[in-house]
């Protein structure tokens, strides 16, 4: 099985002075590549030096996490991409189960790896822990970190299992499956993209898989911080969008309702904690949204499953209920 490990670039010669090493150090079985999406500093020259084994493909312009990644792997040959942040430091082995995983479930599409904070390992790190699910109204959530509380990793989660999204900090696919997915949804630019295409794979039938055996660590918000109003802008617009994609028929309009209502009362959350940037932020992510609805309504797929949601609403269960771990949720039937 032909697997690359694809690391996408901007501006980043630091993060890879840093991670890069592990990444090769630890990936005997797999092609290492750069990505490049348009960088202006030397981090392109810096890889051809210290690392001459190392694949460059250069994009000519920065299209954002998911435009970078599909006009990369148009370049690149494999059975399965390994997409991974360039703040991830990676571990002996953590390849094999992955790989194994692929070679013995033919159905299983898009596997993720436990990903643990590198700024503190003895826990799960935000983007992806334990591997995610999403609630009726859209708001993602992992085994591990709902929102902004992070678990210590006690071996709760040391158990393979399905999930309903894998971390793009950390995601692994068949190359195959990207292909007929047409890869991410450039118009999400980044966040969330990932979300939008494992539920697309999931309304086509594939199966998402996390894996307990392979750790890796993540810095998190090396590229966008976790407190940007951009970050804010694009996670709330993009949820919109993936709703609009996915969510079957029957339920699309009322869901998405309610979900603008819950946005407009997390934007008055913002200001009344003296963060107007934020609220700005909301307004202009559904403006965008209304922008773009109909190009997205377009794009809806023949098939939505039913079943989409782990807990009909994590807003309610974290901030009434004060359900802050994921093992004190009821998961629906």
């Amino acid at each position: 099985m032909k697997v690359a490990v694809v690391i996408l670039n901007w501006n980043g010669k630091q993060l890879l002075e840093q991670f890069l090493p592990s990444v090769v150090q630890y990936s005997k079985e797999a092609t290492v590549y750069v990505a490049d999406n348009a960088s202006t500093d030397d981090s392109v020259a810096f890889v051809k030096d210290q690392f001459p084994e190392v694949s460059i493909v250069v994009n000519p312009t920065n299209t954002g996490y998911a435009g970078g990644y599909n006009d990369s792997l148009q370049h690149i040959e494999a059975d399965v991409y390994a997409l991974v942040n360039s703040d991830i430091e990676v571990t002996e082995n953590w390849l094999q189960p992955i790989i194994k995983a692929f070679q013995n479930e033919p159905t299983t599409a898009i596997i993720q790896p436990k990903i643990l904070d590198y700024k503190n390992k003895d826990y799960f790190e935000y983007a992806g822990a334990a591997g995610g699910f999403i609630d009726q109204y859209g708001y993602p959530f992992c085994r591990g970190r709902i929102f902004n509380t992070l678990e210590k990793d006690l071996g709760q989660y040391d158990t393979n299992q399905e999930i309903f999204w894998a971390s793009g900090a950390c995601f692994f696919i068949r190359s195959n499956v990207y292909k007929e997915l047409k890869g991410f949804d450039t118009s999400f630019f980044a966040h969330q993209e990932e979300i939008d295409l494992c539920w697309r794979a999931i309304n086509k039938g594939h199966t998402i898989k996390y894996l307990f055996e392979s750790k890796v660590f993540h810095v998190g918000g090396a590229t966008l911080q976790q407190g940007n109003p951009k970050k804010t802008e694009l996670n709330f617009r993009n949820s919109l969008l993936m709703l609009t994609k996915n969510l079957p028929e029957k339920v699309l309009f009322r869901v998405l309702f309610i979900r603008m209502i819950l946005d407009g009362i997390a934007g008055i959350k913002f200001l009344l904690e003296g963060q107007p940037k934020h609220l700005v932020a909301v307004l202009k992510a559904h403006f965008s949204f209304y922008q773009m609805f109909a190009i997205n309504y377009n794009k809806r797929g023949a098939y939505q499953q039913t079943k989409y949601y782990f807990t009909k609403s994590i807003v309610l269960s974290y901030f009434i209920k004060k359900i802050h771990f994921f093992n004190e949720l009821i998961r629906l039937k």
